[in-house]
């Protein structure tokens, strides 16, 4: 097919004109644009997206390099409907840095996406169950594709592992076979799969560190992913064991307390994940990384609750419950 022949629709779009002061000052609109694929692009009919924190952070204006007016929205599911030959009716999800931040995004009905951007719906997951997949499970497995896969023979201490990515993190490292350690900010039990037992440390009531080292016989850990960022800093670098990794996605205070001398001394290295920085083609081959996990069934997508998903016209409600910071993978469904 050529270009000339490409398919153009009308695509109904989330549209964020300008940045918002806040989450409240929020205004979505819905509108309609025209789309028309390039040559090696893919038109696809999106079945469901997912809203992520970072959605609405770059709509308030905490990215300075999201664009407006925009459609937001990183992650989706849903069918070709046009493209290269032997691409049509193709089931696919997939997630990207720039989508919905450089660029329009995944809020709407209709996407155009790079071909090597998409990757195959397992046949067992739903259309909202797909959608939910990418952001957590990109920014788990980048991590551990920059720090070192997990071995069998290693433990892996995941702060925050209640949230999406810590889910994530545990259900990756598990699949490899490690000893997983959770940590929580007050009592409570893993809410997550995994494929092991996992024991859970609760940060309100312990003394973090020393209780990894009473875990692994005084050896510590020697994956950390800290999905939380500065709060935990101090308490992830006491708990890294000789030549241990220390993976940090996310801060809130930006400047932290460095002891340099521990760190060169116990061999350590950090790794810093910003997903934002992987193209719709980069995250891709991220993607791809998982498959064979969730075809085996050791990766599972995260349970999609009814009252978390909207349709386009209710995009703001579903703005809003994630700035509220709901546990629920909140959705929108065209």
């Amino acid at each position: 097919m050529s270009p000339a022949d490409s398919k153009t629709v009308e695509a109904r779009s989330v549209r964020l004109n300008t940045k918002a002061e806040n989450a409240a000052a929020l205004a979505p609109d819905v509108e309609r644009h025209t789309l028309t694929r390039s040559p090696n692009d893919l038109l696809i009919e999106v079945k469901a997206a997912a809203v992520n924190p970072s959605d609405v952070k770059a709509a308030t204006g905490l990215m300075p390099y999201a664009v407006f007016p925009r459609t937001p929205g990183r992650d989706y599911a849903g069918v070709v409907i046009d493209g290269p030959a032997g691409s049509m009716g193709r089931e696919v999800f997939g997630s990207s840095g720039d989508l919905g931040i450089r660029r329009d995004g995944t809020h709407a009905s209709h996407l155009v996406v790079e071909a090597d951007a998409v990757v195959e719906k397992p046949k067992t997951v739903s259309w909202e169950e797909a959608a939910g997949i990418g952001v957590p499970f990109v920014t788990a497995m980048e991590g551990f594709r920059r720090a070192g896969i997990p071995k069998a023979s290693e433990t892996v201490l995941v702060f925050g592992v209640n949230g999406k990515v810590g889910q994530a993190a545990v259900q990756i490292a598990t699949w490899q076979g490690a000893r997983v350690i959770g940590v929580v900010r007050k009592a409570e039990a893993y809410e997550g799969h995994s494929n092991a037992p996992i024991e859970v440390i609760d940060a309100s009531g312990a003394d973090v560190a020393a209780r990894v080292r009473e875990l692994t016989a005084g050896k510590g850990a020697d994956i950390v992913f800290n999905t939380v960022g500065d709060p935990y800093f101090q308490a992830a670098h006491k708990s890294l064991g000789l030549r241990g990794r220390q993976i940090l996605i996310a801060a809130i205070d930006r400047i932290v307390q460095f002891a340099i001398l521990e760190f060169y001394r116990g061999q350590h290295t950090y790794v810093g994940i910003d997903t934002l920085g992987l193209s719709s083609a980069a995250t891709g081959a991220v993607l791809r990384d998982l498959g064979p996990g969730f075809a085996s069934g050791h990766l599972k997508p995260f349970p999609i609750k009814a009252d978390a998903i909207y349709p386009l016209e209710r995009a703001r409600e579903a703005y809003l419950a994630v700035a509220g910071s709901s546990r629920d993978r909140v959705i929108l469904r065209p």
